[in-house]
């Protein structure tokens, strides 16, 4: 979760919000919390889907005017003389606040409950010794960073795996139901009941 911030859409050059919805934003997919997040900022808008990884590249070499970053690209577009836009994390917490839900475990609903609660435990206990073992977690997820450094392959782990991460909350839940609500009433997603499993 992105308690502020979250993915951004960069520019070459400095751009209103509303060009967003005339020129094509590059986007890492259309299944992505990050292309949701947007569709409910501008709703509709002219996009052009791609890995994530290349769409830094792709507005750096003019490809396309805007593109959407997800992942590292959030700390290094303005080494590459991007602008940001938009931030997802700080509007999406002006319009609600709460963080930004970014990512989540998910598990078959007809499962029995002792499995889907051993499943979150298992979860849970892996991402509370990463953070209880921090030197040895981020020495492995750098090799993973493309380009980050270790002070900002700290700093990236730092936004997306914390306390948050470990027990979401009641706001957590709350940003969740939020964000897919919102998403139903404007048909982007399909309504859910969500449930959430305890470890």
């Amino acid at each position: 979760m992105g308690e502020g911030y979250g993915p951004i859409v960069v520019a070459k050059r400095k751009s209103r919000v509303e060009d967003l919805t005339r020129y094509p934003v590059a986007v890492p997919g259309t299944l992505t919390t990050a292309f949701l997040a947007l569709r409910l900022r501008l709703g509709l808008f002219p996009f052009k889907v791609m890995p994530f990884d290349q769409i830094m590249d792709a507005v750096i070499n003019g490809e396309v005017p805007f593109g959407l970053l997800i992942h590292e690209g959030q700390l290094t577009y303005s080494d590459a003389k991007l602008v940001k836009v938009l931030d997802l994390g700080e509007w999406w917490l002006q319009e609600t606040g709460l963080p930004l839900p970014l990512g989540v475990n998910v598990i078959r609903k007809d499962l029995p409950e002792e499995i889907k609660k051993l499943v979150a435990q298992h979860i849970r206990a892996s991402i509370t010794y990463a953070l209880t073992h921090k030197d040895e977690a981020l020495t492995y997820a750098i090799r993973f960073g493309r380009g980050l450094d270790p002070q900002r392959g700290a700093q990236f782990v730092g936004m997306y795996v914390n306390e948050l991460t470990v027990d979401m909350g009641e706001r957590g839940k709350e940003a969740i139901t939020v964000l897919l609500e919102r998403a139903a009433l404007l048909g982007l997603v399909p309504h859910c009941e969500v449930e959430f499993v305890g470890a």
